[in-house]
């Protein structure tokens, strides 16, 4: 007969702890979101016009649709979030949940805004670029 694990109450403690901080970064990142999207816009617009990896037609467009994705993640559920971000988890070993949303935006939604005419790179290239943004607007 197979052994049945049960974890001993310091390992629960350890696993509720990590899990407890992963769930308090996410709250934090999309409250300091939620605050002020204008902030986040603008830079992450800018990197991605940069580096190349999102060509369009007219860049303040592109601010006013990273702006409004970001106001969306900022009143969405959890549910929400995560059916978006899914496609998208595996990407990085520990992902930023508002890197990971606007990640999964551009390549899915903005890619067929009349404004945009076309997005180059990876998945992981536009998650890092808009991730160093994100980043430093975050701490």
């Amino acid at each position: 007969m197979a052994k049945v694990f049960r974890p001993s109450n310091r390992e629960s403690s350890i696993l509720s702890r990590i899990e407890s901080g992963k769930e308090q970064a996410r709250r934090v990142a999309i409250n300091t979101v939620r605050e002020d999207p204008a902030r986040f816009a603008n830079p992450i617009a800018m990197k991605l016009v940069e580096e190349h990896l999102v060509e369009t037609t007219n860049k303040n467009t592109l601010e006013e649709q990273i702006q409004n994705c970001l106001e969306t993640l900022s009143h969405a559920d959890e549910f929400d979030v995560d059916y978006m971000i899914a496609p998208f988890r595996n990407l990085v070993q520990q992902p930023n949940v508002v890197s990971l949303y606007l990640t999964a935006f551009v390549i899915e939604k903005l890619i067929n805004h009349k404004s945009v005419v076309d997005i180059f790179g990876s998945d992981a290239d536009i998650y890092m670029c808009i991730h160093k943004q994100v980043a430093k607007l975050l701490a």
